[in-house]
């Protein structure tokens, strides 16, 4: 009986060892505190990233630290693109970009990045969905991928927890 109720105890903690070592070095789970990406991540989102892969495609979602924060954006270019945003809106690599998911017109800020800007190696240019209201690569220029915490891969919405 006491063998019994050991050998349990120890699958137990060794089930949640294997659990906290997952979440420490595969994958991570951050509140984010901004409306940078509403309506896909809102303010007080939880937000599951994956932390080994580092290598963004464009419509990636990125969870990186800024400022002291973390926060969130989509890659909209990665290295070696150039990235321009005119009276028509995004271009990357001369190429005008249309989203579907984009509600708002790309437009430069006035404090922000002179453009058009060249993203270089290790870097990824990022923009918020929500547009007009976003801290994104258009104020703070490319994001080094080392700032990068990972991939988003889930959200968890908390409105009424």
């Amino acid at each position: 009986m006491g063998e019994d109720i050991f050998q349990l105890l120890l699958k137990i903690v060794l089930i949640i060892l294997a659990v906290i070592l997952v979440f420490t070095f595969m994958y991570g789970m951050a509140r984010i505190n901004d409306v940078s990406m509403k309506p896909a991540i809102k303010d007080g989102d939880l937000v599951m990233y994956y932390r080994l892969d580092k290598r963004f495609v464009s419509g990636d979602i990125a969870v990186f630290k800024k400022d002291g924060r973390t926060t969130t954006g989509r890659a909209v270019a990665v290295a070696g693109d150039t990235v321009d945003i005119t009276k028509d809106g995004l271009m990357i690599n001369g190429a005008t970009q249309i989203s579907q998911d984009i509600y708002f017109d790309t437009t430069q800020f006035q404090n922000g990045v002179d453009f058009p800007i060249t993203v270089g190696e290790g870097q990824i240019f990022v923009l918020g969905d929500n547009r007009p209201e976003a801290s994104d690569s258009r104020i703070y220029g490319c994001i080094n991928i080392k700032d990068v915490k990972g991939k988003a891969i889930a959200v968890i919405r908390t409105r009424g927890l």
